[in-house]
């Protein structure tokens, strides 16, 4: 017979109090999923450049219209804060400065995922569908692709859209985002 280990949860509080009295270090690279604290993969040269060029490319379209939010905290519950790669905001005159966004204040999240595909897919996908995030992208490098999941019914994305390289990305929630999808990928 053999045990069941039990997980410790946290709620958000928690999580920074551990960070506050040294338990979690400042350059701990590390979310906070579902009451579990995750450590996240390091940042390889590819998926480095994949969120720069989409920053860039954000930068450029909706800077007057929306916030960038690039590798920073999303608030989506009292037990789940993820740091996604890029999320697009509704924009706010203090750029979040009172508090972080929370899942109605994003428009449009990104993982990009090189070796983490399945527990983005499995996951955090899941995990945005239920804050009710309208739309979520998958940035798959090993396969260049871009898979797009939308129309949240239920806590769930009811579809999902998949681009390859050579093809260009029409938002479905996001109005003007177009962009081909090497723009992204590379």
């Amino acid at each position: 017979m053999s045990a069941q280990l039990e997980k410790w949860h946290f709620n958000v509080e928690q999580y920074y109090r551990l960070a506050e009295v040294g338990v979690l270090k400042p350059d701990d690279r590390v979310e906070l999923i579902e009451g579990e604290i995750v450590k996240m993969s390091p940042i390889g040269s590819p998926h480095a450049a994949c969120v720069t060029r989409t920053n860039r490319l954000f930068q450029n379209t909706f800077a007057q219209r929306a916030v960038i939010w690039v590798q920073n905290p999303v608030r989506l519950s009292d037990f789940s804060e993820p740091v996604p790669d890029v999320a697009l905001l509704k924009p706010r005159d203090d750029f979040y400065a009172e508090h972080l966004p929370t899942g109605e204040d994003v428009l449009l999240i990104i993982e990009v995922s090189d070796s983490t595909i399945l527990s983005d897919r499995n996951v955090k996908m899941p995990l945005y569908a239920r804050a009710g995030i309208p739309e979520a992208w998958l940035v798959n490098l090993p396969k260049k692709m871009i898979e797009v999941y939308y129309d949240v019914t239920d806590g769930r994305y009811r579809k999902c859209l998949k681009f390859k390289r050579g093809e260009v990305l029409v938002s479905p929630t996001v109005p003007a985002l177009s962009l081909k999808v090497s723009e992204i990928i590379g």
